[in-house]
C-alpha cells in the first residue's frame, strides 16, 4: 500500500543508509547516527516551511527512507507528526471523495490510501488524536467504511474543507473547479467519487483512527455525535470490508459504557436490526462459536427500560434463551459457563422472566448461578478472584436478585408482568433454600474484606447483591447478618464520606452487568442498605448493634446531603431512598426514646425537618416525603418535657406540621362521610398510616407541652377539624377516626376553652363528632 511506503516503506533502504552513516560515527539518541539526525533536522525544517503538499510529501518520503520509524523515539516521532500536521491527510481524503484526481496526479484510491495511512500513523500519538482537525475527518472515514450516498459524501467533504480553510494554505490537490453543490466537475460531468468496496488496508487504517479516538476519555461521545453508530451499522448490514472483524467490536465499545443509552435513543432501528442479525448468527453458529458470541451479544442488548416494542424484543430474547437452555443443561467448565450466565443475567435485566422458559428451567438457572457463587466465594481467605470469575459472579448476583424478587411474589393473586408463570410453592421454597446457601457464602466473603478493598467494584457488586436479599429476607441467618453489620455500616460510611471520588466505582457503575443509569454519588451503598435497615432497626438485637455503630448519625447525614441536592432540582423528582431513611429513623424514635433525647444527631435532624417541611408542603410531587418529615418531626417532638426550652426551629416545625395535616380531610356533602382531599388521595395508601401517627404524636405533644394549644388554635387546625367533622356523617375509616379522636381528646383535656368549643360543635354535629364516644364523654364532663 502506498501509505505504508510513506510512513514505514523504504525501511530496507533506510537501513542501508543508516549503516553507511555509522562509519566512524556513534549512534545518536533514538538509534540514529549523527549524520542521520542532521538530515532529519533538515527534513523537519523543510516540512515546516513547505509551500505545498508536494513538498511535504517529498520531505516525508526522504525521512522514511533515511530514518525508519522503528528507530525513532517518541519525541522525534511527535515532531514529525506535528510538522506534517492533520490538515494534509484531511485534504487528501477530501480530494479523493470529490474525485478531483487530475490536479493531484493520483487516483482516488491512492489518495485514500495515503490519507488514511497518515491519519492512522498520527493517531498512534494520543495527543494527536485529541486534535480538532482529526475529529473533522471522522464523518468522512465513516462514510468510506459504510459506503454512504454520493451526495452525503460530498456534503461531508465540503464541511471538512470549510473547517480546514484558514488553518493552512489551500492544497494544490483541491484547486479543481466546483459546481454549486460543492462537487468537482470535469467536462461538465459530476466526478464525485463513490467507493463500492474499499481496499482492506484502507479500511484497517480507518478503523485504526476510530479506535484511537474511541480510546480517549471523551472519545465514544465524539464518535457518537458524528454518526458513528449509524454508519457502522450500515457497514455491517452491507458486509463492507472489515465491518465484522473491526466494525462490530468498535460498536461494542460504543455500547458498553456511558454512551450506550444515548446510542440506543438516537439509533434504535439500526441497533435493533443489528441485534436481530447477531441473534440469527448466534442461533446458527457452531457450539464453540456460541460460547464466544455470548460475550459479544451482551454488549448489543438494549439498555434497561428502552422504548423498543415489547413483542419484538421478547422474540429476540426467546431466540437467545432457546440457545442458552441446552447450553445450561449440558456440562460446562467454570470458564465456559461464565459468559452464558452473564448473558442470561443481562436478558433478565432487559426482558424479565417471561421469555426464559418453563419454571423447571428457571429453577435450574438459579441453581447454577448459586453453585457458581458458592464455588467462587467459599475459597480460603487471601485467594484472589480472577477478573473473569468476578464478571461471572456479578452476573450470577443479578440472577439471584431477580430470583429473590420472583420467589417473594409467588402465591400472590396477580403476579407482576415478566415473572415466572406456574412456579409452584414447593419450587419457590427450593429457590429460597439455594439462595440462602449462596448468600451465606456472600456473607462469608464479605467478612474477609478489609478497608483497603472498599474501593473494589466487585466488593460493591457483592455488597449490593446481599442488600437485595436483606431487603426481602431478614428472618434467615440473623446471627451472621448481625455480626456483619460493622462491615455493612462501615462500608456505607466510607463511601458517603469520600463521595466515591477515589474509589473508581463511577465508571464501573456504568459498565457493570447491571449498570446503573444514574451517576455515582457515593451514597449508593447506603441507598441499597436502607430497606434492610428498616427491618433490622425494628428488631431488638440488630437495633442495639446499629446504635453502637452510630447508625442514626449516618442516616441523618444522608438525609441532609440528599435534601440539599433535592431542593435544587426543578422540577423536584421523588427519591424513595429519603422516605426509607425516614422509616428507619422512625423505628429508632419509637423504640429508643432515651437515645433520641441524648443523641445530638436528633437535634440536627429536627433543625433539618423544620427547614425542609415548609418547602415540601408546596411540592405536590413530594407529598410522601413531606408526610414522612412531618411524622418524624412530631414523633421526636413528643419526647420533649415541659421544662424543655422552646426554640424557633421546633416552633416552626410544629406550625408547618399543623398546616400540613389540616389539608388532609374535606367535609362530606349531603350527609356524606368526610373524604380525603384530592392532593392526599393520590397517595393515601402510602401516607395514611403516617398521617395517623402524626395526629397521634400531636396529641402526645399537647400533653407534654401545653403551650402547643395556642399554636393549634392560631393555625386554625382545631377549627378546621371541628368544621369538617361537624359537616360529615363519619370519617373515611375507623383507624383515621381513632387517631383523630385521640388528638382531640388530648386538646380537650389540656384546654378548657377548646373543650367548650368541641362541646358547642357537637350540638350541630351531623355524626362525625358524635361517633367519637370518648371525646363526647370528655366534652360533656364539667
Amino acid at each position: 500500500m502506498m501509505a505504508e511506503s510513506a510512513m514505514d516503506g523504504g525501511e530496507t533502504n533506510g537501513k542501508d543508509e543508516q549503516n553507511e552513516g555509522k562509519d566512524g560515527e556513534d549512534a545518536g539518541v533514538g538509534g540514529l547516527s549523527d549524520a542521520q539526525r542532521e538530515v532529519l533536522e533538515r527534513c523537519l525544517h523543510a516540512l515546516k516551511h513547505a509551500k505545498n503538499d508536494s513538498h511535504i510529501l517529498a520531505a516525508l518520503l526522504l525521512i522514511t527512507r533515511l530514518c525508519p520509524a522503528n528507530q525513532l523515539d517518541q519525541s522525534t516521532l511527535r515532531r514529525i507528526f506535528e510538522a506534517v500536521g492533520l490538515n494534509l491527510p484531511a485534504r487528501l481524503l477530501v480530494t479523493a471523495i470529490r474525485g478531483s484526481s487530475e490536479s493531484s496526479g493520483l487516483a482516488p484510491n491512492e489518495l485514500l490510501s495515503l490519507g488514511t495511512a497518515l491519519l492512522a500513523a498520527l493517531t498512534t500519538d494520543p495527543e494527536m488524536a485529541y486534535k480538532p482537525q482529526l475529529l473533522t475527518t471522522i464523518p468522512i472515514l465513516l462514510q468510506i467504511l459504510s459506503n454512504q450516498q454520493k451526495q452525503e459524501d460530498n456534503n461531508q467533504a465540503g464541511e471538512t474543507m470549510g473547517s480546514l480553510r484558514g488553518q493552512n494554505s489551500e492544497s494544490n490537490f483541491v484547486k479543481s473547479e466546483q459546481n454549486g453543490d460543492g462537487a468537482s466537475t470535469q467536462n461538465g460531468q459530476s466526478t464525485t467519487q463513490s467507493f463500492t468496496k474499499i481496499d482492506e488496508a484502507i479500511a484497517a487504517d480507518c478503523y485504526q483512527v476510530l479506535f484511537s479516538v474511541c480510546a480517549l476519555p471523551l472519545g465514544p461521545e465524539q464518535l457518537l455525535n458524528r454518526g458513528a453508530v449509524r454508519a457502522l451499522c450500515q457497514a455491517v448490514e452491507q458486509n463492507q470490508t472489515l465491518s465484522h472483524e473491526k466494525g462490530i467490536p468498535l460498536l461494542g465499545c460504543l455500547l458498553s459504557g456511558k454512551t450506550k443509552e444515548k446510542a440506543w435513543s438516537k439509533n434504535p432501528a439500526e441497533l435493533f436490526n443489528l441485534l436481530t442479525k447477531l441473534t440469527k448468527n448466534f442461533t446458527q453458529t457452531s457450539e464453540k462459536d456460541k460460547l464466544e458470541m455470548c460475550t459479544k451479544l451482551v454488549q448489543f442488548l438494549p439498555p434497561i427500560g428502552s422504548n423498543l416494542e415489547n413483542e419484538k424484543l421478547k422474540d429476540i430474547a426467546c431466540q437467545i434463551w432457546g440457545v442458552l437452555r441446552p447450553m445450561l443443561q449440558s456440562k460446562l467448565t467454570p470458564k465456559q459457563i461464565g459468559p452464558v450466565l452473564v448473558l442470561g443475567a443481562c436478558l433478565l435485566d432487559v426482558c424479565g422472566w417471561e421469555a426464559v422458559g418453563p419454571p423447571k428451567f428457571c429453577c435450574l438457572l438459579v441453581n447454577r448461578a448459586c453453585v457458581e457463587v458458592r464455588m467462587g466465594l467459599e475459597e480460603p481467605p487471601g485467594n484472589q478472584l480472577s477478573p473473569e470469575t468476578q464478571q461471572t459472579l456479578t452476573g450470577c448476583y443479578r440472577i439471584m436478585e431477580a430470583a429473590m424478587e420472583q420467589a417473594c411474589v409467588t402465591g400472590t393473586s396477580a403476579p407482576a408482568q415478566g415473572t415466572v408463570s406456574g412456579l409452584s410453592l414447593q419450587q419457590s421454597r427450593q429457590v429460597l433454600e439455594v439462595l440462602q446457601e449462596a448468600f451465606s457464602a456472600v456473607i462469608y466473603h464479605l467478612q474477609q474484606v478489609d478497608q483497603s478493598r472498599y474501593g473494589d467494584p466487585f466488593i460493591f457488586a457483592t455488597f449490593r447483591s446481599l442488600c437485595s436479599w436483606l431487603a426481602e429476607e431478614t428472618s434467615c441467618l440473623k446471627e451472621e447478618v448481625t455480626a456483619l453489620l460493622p462491615f455493612l455500616i462501615g462500608y456505607c460510611r466510607s463511601h458517603i464520606n469520600d463521595d466515591g471520588e477515589q474509589t473508581g466505582l463511577s465508571d464501573w457503575m456504568n459498565q457493570s452487568v447491571n449498570g446503573e443509569r444514574a451517576g455515582w454519588t457515593g451514597k449508593e451503598p447506603l441507598r441499597y442498605l436502607l430497606p434492610a435497615l428498616c427491618h433490622l432497626s425494628a428488631e431488638d438485637i440488630p437495633r442495639k448493634q446499629l446504635l453502637s455503630l452510630d447508625t442514626p448519625q449516618l442516616l441523618v447525614g444522608f438525609l441532609s446531603q440528599s435534601w440539599s441536592f433535592l431542593k435544587e432540582q426543578s422540577p423536584a423528582q421523588r427519591d424513595p431512598s429519603l422516605e426509607t431513611a425516614c422509616s428507619a429513623l422512625l423505628n429508632f424514635t419509637v423504640t429508643e426514646p432515651q437515645r433520641v433525647r441524648s443523641d445530638p444527631c436528633f437535634r440536627v435532624l429536627e433543625t433539618l425537618l423544620s427547614e425542609a417541611l415548609p418547602v415540601l408542603v408546596h411540592k405536590p410531587s413530594l407529598l410522601v416525603l413531606a408526610a414522612n418529615f412531618c411524622t418524624l418531626g412530631l414523633m421526636i417532638g413528643r419526647l420533649r418535657n415541659k421544662t424543655d426550652s422552646v426554640d424557633s426551629s421546633h416552633r416552626r416545625l410544629l406550625s408547618c406540621s399543623l398546616r400540613f395535616l389540616r389539608g388532609t380531610l374535606t367535609p362530606g356533602s349531603d350527609s356524606c362521610p368526610a373524604t380525603v382531599s384530592p392532593a392526599w388521595g393520590r397517595c393515601w395508601d402510602e401516607v395514611a398510616e403516617l398521617w395517623r401517627l402524626s395526629v397521634q404524636a400531636l396529641g402526645s405533644c399537647v400533653r407534654t407541652q401545653p403551650w402547643i394549644i395556642s399554636l393549634i388554635r392560631d393555625e386554625g387546625w382545631l377549627k378546621h377539624m371541628l368544621t369538617t367533622l361537624g359537616q360529615s356523617t363519619a370519617l373515611p375509616d375507623e383507624d383515621t377516626q381513632n387517631a383523630l379522636e385521640e388528638a382531640l381528646c388530648a386538646v380537650a383535656d389540656q384546654c378548657q376553652l377548646c373543650k367548650q368549643e368541641i362541646h358547642t360543635a357537637m350540638k350541630t354535629d351531623k355524626g362525625g363528632l358524635s361517633c367519637m364516644t370518648n371525646l363526647k364523654r370528655l366534652a360533656a364532663a364539667k
